[in-house]
Order: C-alpha cells, then sequence, then structure tokens
C-alpha cells in the first residue's frame, strides 16, 4: 500500500472519529422526549378542601369513601368510619403526584400494564357528585429485577390520565392505598373491654368457665371449683386483659352468610364501669374469627379519674354502632380468653424424684 493511500486513510479515521464523538455530544445535548412533562403535576386543579367522596374501582368490587362532617366513612360498609389519617394521607398523595417517565401508550399495551378494564380507576368527586379528578393506576414500576413483583413494594406506579390515554406516565408513588378493599381503609381501633368483673366463656358443644373478682385488684377466682382445683392467677389476668387488646382485622355487612355465627363460642363479660358485653365467636376465615358484638349499660362515672371518664363517655357510642355489623378479629387477640377450662388452672407438680 503507498505511503499515499495511507494518508488519505488516516485522515478519513481522524474524519469520522470526530463525527461520531461530535454525534455522542449532541445526543447528550439533546433534551428528553419527554422533557415538557417531567415533573408535571398531574392533577393540576385539585384541592383537598373540594374533595367530598373517592371512589376506587377495580374488576370485582368498588369502594366509596365519603366525607360525612370532619369524618371519612365506607359507604358499601353503611356508613363504617373510615381511618382519617389513612385517606388524609392518600389525598395529599394524590394532589402532589408529578410526573415521571412519560411514554406513547399503544393499544396492545394497556392491558400488559394493566391501565384498561384490569386496572384500579382513583376518581375523586366534589359536593354535586361531579368528577375533580380521575387516575387509573396500573401495574407497579420498577427500576431494577425484582423475583415476586406482585409481593415487593414498587418503586413507583405506571398511570393513565383517562383525557390522555395515548400516553402512559410513571409516579415515584407506588400507590399502595388505591384498593377497594375496606380492610385498608377501616378505622382499626373496634372495642376495648377494660377492668373486667366477671368473664364467662360457653362453648357451643359445651363445656367453658366463668372467673370473677371483685375489685380491680382483687384475685380471681374460677366459679365452680371442685375441690383440689386452683386457678392460675396469670392465665385468668391475660384472659381478661385480652379482651382491651382487641382490633379490627376487616367488617362485614350483618347479612353476611357462612359466618358460623349460628353455633358461636360465647363470650360474656361485666366490667366494674357497669357495663356489660356479649361477643360470639363463629368460625375462623383465614387468621380472624367472624364476630358479632353488643355492648350495654351506662358508664359509672369515676370521680377519681375524670379522663377515664370522658374515654369511656366518647366510646359507648361506637361500641354500639358496632352491633351493626359482623366484625373480623384476629385469632391472636383472643387466644387467652379462648383457653379451655382445664387450662386455667395450676398444673400439679409430681414432687416424687426419680
Amino acid at each position: 500500500m503507498s505511503a499515499r493511500i495511507v494518508a488519505i486513510l488516516v485522515v478519513l479515521l481522524a474524519v469520522l472519529g470526530g463525527t461520531s464523538v461530535l454525534y455522542q455530544q449532541q445526543e447528550r445535548a439533546r433534551p428528553p422526549s419527554n422533557v415538557a412533562s417531567l415533573g408535571q403535576v398531574l392533577f393540576k386543579d385539585l384541592k383537598a378542601a373540594d374533595i367530598a367522596s373517592i371512589r376506587i374501582a377495580e374488576a370485582k368490587a368498588t369502594l366509596t369513601l365519603e366525607r360525612k362532617d370532619e369524618r371519612w366513612t365506607i359507604a358499601e360498609r353503611g356508613g363504617f368510619p373510615a381511618d382519617f389519617t389513612r385517606v388524609r394521607d392518600f389525598v395529599l398523595k394524590a394532589i402532589e403526584l408529578k410526573a415521571g417517565q412519560s411514554e406513547p401508550l399503544a393499544e396492545k399495551d394497556r392491558a400488559r400494564l394493566n391501565l384498561d378494564e384490569s386496572g384500579t380507576q382513583v376518581e375523586f368527586r366534589g359536593a354535586d357528585g361531579k368528577p375533580l379528578g380521575t387516575l387509573i393506576v396500573g401495574k407497579k414500576y420498577f427500576k431494577r429485577e425484582v423475583e415476586n413483583p406482585d409481593k415487593a413494594l414498587g418503586d413507583g406506579r405506571f398511570v393513565l390520565l383517562p383525557a390522555d390515554t395515548k400516553t402512559v406516565y410513571t409516579v415515584a408513588d407506588p400507590l399502595l392505598q388505591a384498593t377497594s378493599k375496606t380492610s385498608e381503609w377501616i378505622e382499626r381501633n373496634s372495642f376495648q373491654v377494660e377492668k373486667v368483673k366477671t368473664l364467662e366463656v360457653k362453648y357451643p358443644g359445651g363445656g367453658g368457665y366463668r372467673v370473677e373478682r371483685n375489685a380491680d385488684n382483687a384475685d380471681w377466682k374460677l366459679a365452680g371449683a371442685k375441690p383440689g382445683e386452683k386457678l392460675e392467677v396469670t392465665k385468668a389476668n391475660a384472659a381478661s386483659y385480652s379482651l382491651s387488646l382487641l382490633d379490627l382485622a376487616d367488617v362485614l355487612p350483618k347479612d353476611s352468610k357462612d359466618t358460623g355465627l349460628d353455633k358461636p363460642i360465647e363470650i360474656a363479660a361485666t366490667t366494674l364501669d357497669g357495663l356489660t358485653y356479649n361477643i360470639k365467636l363463629g368460625k375462623l376465615q383465614g387468621d380472624n374469627y367472624f364476630v358479632t358484638f353488643t355492648s350495654s349499660g351506662t358508664a359509672k362515672p369515676d370521680p377519681k379519674d375524670a379522663e377515664r371518664s370522658k374515654k369511656l363517655a366518647e366510646k359507648q357510642p361506637r361500641e354500639k354502632m358496632l352491633a351493626n355489623y359482623v366484625l373480623l378479629i384476629p385469632k391472636g387477640r383472643l387466644e387467652d380468653t379462648l383457653r379451655k377450662r382445664a387450662d386455667l388452672l395450676e398444673q400439679k407438680r409430681d414432687s416424687k424424684k426419680k
């Protein structure tokens, strides 16, 4: 190869290399295709004060949160109280949602990203019932590969604005609260049976126990104790104290079927405050019992504890309201109360040494 040809090749390589560097620099300097939407607030005019209801619709269920004065309630559960903090946080997150990436959305990709009928539609409505803002929430968005996308938290979510069905956005919040499951929205504080005076448990097949005491610090006594039987006080304390730690897993309509409440375990308790509680337990659904609950009586005011007297007066309307529902209570909260009679007795120790 002549020196002249070699020189020409060198010049060409230099020119091509320079062109490549220039092209890369131009590409880096070029703004991304979605630069106009980056950081864009999805609900520009949505204000928390204007929202009177929130409708969350999934493929097989719908949940409607309604604002009543200063409270939020669940329409599908007859106005059962929703957790105010959860609703408030969800509204604030929605108002502050900003677009991350945005891409053109082909019709075939809507189903893949759950941005069609299989997705979750969230609609905020005003007092007149008209929509203030609507969002379709699709699959979780991940910045990296994960082993189990269904259980992983997610780095964000794919979302779609119905007014622009040709564009998919990603948002930085996984929006886990965008669900129609009532268990994720209810106010979980249920009823706390405190300062128990008498506690009786009856099983549908027979058996059970009754323990009682005369004062808050008095010893428990086992009703119908036979000679040689001695109550283990710590277990009696645990049986009664567990009733003060109850919380809700979910709430169902009163006419719910197949609950096992036609043949229930019955728990009856009276308190030193003058209240009476009747609790019926049906069968287990997963880790929760179906439960019905009624309360009666009027709490005695405590002249030495005004704060407690106020608390008792405030909780009674809620307790009476619970009688209109079937409740789901975690079985772990009731294990100590549901001990068999024999399990409440002190176990005799064998004094003989082998």
